[in-house]
């Protein structure tokens, strides 16, 4: 990459088409904003500063990447993209190289500013079948003459199929003077920044057309239609990387990243799967139809059951999930243990071979090595003020329908009967039950038969 390389990333526009209050650059493409996107683009080259013009609801901008080293540009008044680069430039030293991006371009690839950044200055095009809406690459051989925009196009102009990205490169110094001597005469009353193409050319110094291999990097989002041919894009880009790496999908259009996956070995994922965050899944985990998996880790030869969902947890090396279980952060499940359907946790550790199959919530609690939990326990963890703890020690085993009002502890090999609400610690290897006495009431009449008695009388 060139020393001295200077980003300009172009975030000022309103996105009035996008029908949202929320600016453009900020919609959402799978995990992230469209300008982190093209901020991860602009840091892979190793530029010396990136600055970023921003205008409309520019705050919002600012404090959404208020954790990046930037330079911000304030451009008051949106009049083209030659005025909010010599915004820029104003910061920017006349030896550098420069380099302008734009904040709803977000698939742009590092290996693909490389041929451009190896040109002294050039433009990044694109050949497209159809041009309509883009700024057309009048050629000169490998440079280019000039660059027509769609409204000033004339009809010979209109039928060139190679558009203009609008990323370009070139020295500091000359764009600076370039930019002096381009105008506002053009439909839209805008300073151009590819006005600066045919004078560059006029003085003999032509900007050299450096063709993208794949045209929908260099695809904008200016409609919700767009951001949705965007998504559509990137999933596709996404799945291929998952299943080059070896996962296999039963139907990968149905699966949905939105984040940063790693997965080993024979992984799979069936129908519906969305994966948010940072997911790792190591050999052999499968994911069963319709689950979520959102900054998590699952170890090798783990199960997610149908429907279930795992959120800011660890799920250890051959457990099982679900099916319709909720698994919420900062849960850790050990090896070969169980949550089964209707389970939820909550800043629970589960160990290894342990089980809770059925009907049934964990909220903080430590729960040792082989216990089981019965149907319709529950930790009792929230007084309406604090979170207490629930320990639950080796080899426990609790009854169904237990309630176990923490802070409360069960010792080692302890039995839980059916029914218990347990307020005290357990001791270990023994049995603790609560329990009212049962009675019989021989006389009793139901309603139902009062009501015949009185129907019939």
């Amino acid at each position: 990459m060139p020393e001295n390389l200077h980003v300009i990333i172009l975030a000022a526009g309103a996105g009035s088409r996008m029908r949202s209050s929320l600016p453009k650059v900020l919609q959402p493409l799978g995990h992230q904003s469209l300008i982190r996107h093209v901020l991860e683009t602009a840091q892979s080259v190793n530029p010396d500063s990136i600055h970023v013009v921003y205008g409309h609801a520019g705050e919002q901008v600012r404090a959404h990447l208020a954790d990046a080293p930037l330079q911000w540009v304030w451009q008051k008044q949106q009049k083209g993209t030659g005025h909010a680069v010599e915004h820029a430039l104003q910061q920017i030293p006349d030896d550098a190289r420069v380099l302008v991006l734009y904040g709803d371009v977000p698939l742009l690839r590092k290996e693909t500013l490389e041929p451009v950044l190896s040109q002294p200055q050039a433009v990044l095009t694109a050949i497209v079948d159809n041009p309509t809406g883009y700024g057309r690459i009048v050629r000169q051989g490998d440079a280019i003459a000039r660059i027509v925009e769609e409204k000033d196009a004339d009809a010979r102009e209109k039928a060139i199929d190679e558009i203009n990205s609008g990323i370009l490169t070139a020295n500091a110094l000359k764009l600076k003077k370039w930019l002096r001597q381009a105008d506002y005469a053009n439909q839209q009353g805008e300073k151009y920044l590819t006005d600066v193409v045919a004078i560059a050319a006029a003085e003999g110094r032509p900007f050299m057309a450096v063709p993208v291999a794949d045209s929908d990097e260099v695809a904008g989002a200016n409609t919700m239609a767009q951001l949705a041919d965007l998504e559509r894009i990137w999933q596709n880009r996404q799945r291929h990387k998952l299943l080059q790496a070896g996962v296999r999908m039963a139907n990968p259009e149905s699966v949905i990243i939105r984040g940063q996956v790693t997965a080993g070995c024979d992984v799979f994922l069936d129908q519906g799967v969305i994966l948010q965050g940072q997911v790792v899944l190591e050999d052999g985990v499968s994911v069963g139809p319709y689950s979520i998996l959102s900054d998590c880790r699952l170890s090798k030869a783990a199960t997610v059951h149908a429907h279930s969902i795992i959120e800011q947890a660890h799920i250890g090396p051959e457990a099982s999930v679900g099916p319709f279980a909720r698994i919420r952060p900062g849960t850790t499940l050990g090896a070969g243990s169980k949550v089964g359907n209707f389970v939820e946790t909550k800043q629970t550790t589960l160990g290894a071979g342990s089980k809770a199959s059925h009907l049934s919530y964990l909220g903080d609690a430590i729960v040792g090595e082989q216990v089981n939990i019965g149907a319709g326990t529950i930790t009792c963890n929230y007084d309406g003020v604090n979170k207490h703890q629930t320990i639950i020690e080796d080899g426990a085993f609790i009854g169904s329908d237990t309630q176990l009002v923490a802070p409360v502890r069960v010792g080692k090999n302890a039995t839980i009967g059916a029914g218990t609400t347990l307020t005290h610690d357990a001791p270990a290897e023994q049995l603790t039950l609560s329990r009212v006495k049962q009675r019989h009431v021989p006389d009793w009449r139901s309603p139902r038969d009062k009501k015949a008695e009185q129907e019939n009388s």
